[in-house]
């Protein structure tokens, strides 16, 4: 691929990866769709896009056994329900920041487990990362978040770190994410139908359908092709731009304000983020 195709696919990406954000928020807040039912419309739409594309592949099918599928499936469900859940309360730009940075500060700490040489700079960046965080989600009066929704996807940005953990080293990164999205689908089904179906509205349902074949089957399935082309620091830099997108997209298509505190969280967590790149280099 040239560089220029190269570029204008990893755009459409992290637009993508952002829109997820936004269509949730729509979907839940906006078109009154329950959250579980939502996110098992996605996660159903998700493994249908996937599974169509690593099967239209010249390669083997993915294998649905093994421990590792087993805790991605369980990792990817968790993150599903919370983040499904997180944006019954909070904005898409804010849902997208807390999930960012929490997903970040976790690989930081398993790196810190795992007793590897971490450069000073990383370190530097990860405490401002957490500051921003700090900042974002310290109580303070009327301009509190609403906690259920920050603790929400809190989980699911933990539940997201270990999945990404889960993947280092996969050799089939498509089709292990095929395997993982069908697996996953019966465990949030299970928590749909134990807290009660809603209402499903048409709205809902497509937007959700969306969401699941479009800005995440698609969405990954495209990452996984631009991916091998790109610099490691060049791939987590940009994804740095999801959280601006998604805080931008919020603003222009519901609504949503750019406060000072989620400028100056937001500028502190993707700050901190960039610097910890920077080391990796």
């Amino acid at each position: 691929m040239t560089s220029m195709r190269i570029f204008v696919l990893t755009c459409v990406i992290m637009c993508a990866f952002a829109a997820n954000s936004l269509l949730n928020r729509l979907g839940v807040a906006v078109q009154g769709m329950d959250p579980m039912d939502f996110a098992t419309v996605r996660t159903a739409a998700g493994a249908a896009m996937l599974w169509l594309l690593a099967l239209l592949r010249q390669a083997p099918t993915p294998s649905l056994t093994g421990l590792r599928r087993g805790a991605g499936a369980l990792a990817l469900a968790t993150y599903m329900i919370g983040f499904s859940w997180a944006y019954i309360t909070l904005d898409a730009g804010l849902g997208a920041l807390i999930l960012f940075g929490v997903l970040q500060i976790v690989v930081f700490a398993w790196a810190v487990v795992e007793g590897g040489k971490i450069p000073a700079l990383r370190w530097i960046g990860a405490a401002i990362a957490l500051t921003g965080l700090c900042v974002l989600l310290w109580p303070s009066g009327a301009t509190a978040l609403p906690l259920g929704g920050a603790l929400a996807m809190t989980i699911a940005g933990t539940a997201w770190a270990t999945y990404t953990l889960l993947g280092r080293g996969e050799p089939d990164p498509l089709g292990a994410t095929a395997s993982n999205f069908l697996l996953c689908l019966p465990l949030v089904a299970i928590v749909m139908l134990a807290t009660g179906v809603g209402p499903m509205p048409l709205a809902g349902i497509i937007t959700a359908i969306i969401a699941g074949a479009i800005t995440s089957g698609l969405g990954y399935a495209l990452w996984y092709r631009v991916l091998p082309a790109l610099p490691t620091t060049v791939a987590g830099i940009a994804q740095l731009s999801v959280p601006v997108i998604a805080v931008a997209a919020g603003i222009a298509f519901l609504g949503e304000s750019l406060s000072l505190r989620l400028f100056i969280a937001g500028t502190l967590v993707l700050g901190g983020i960039a610097v910890s790149l920077t080391a990796r280099r």
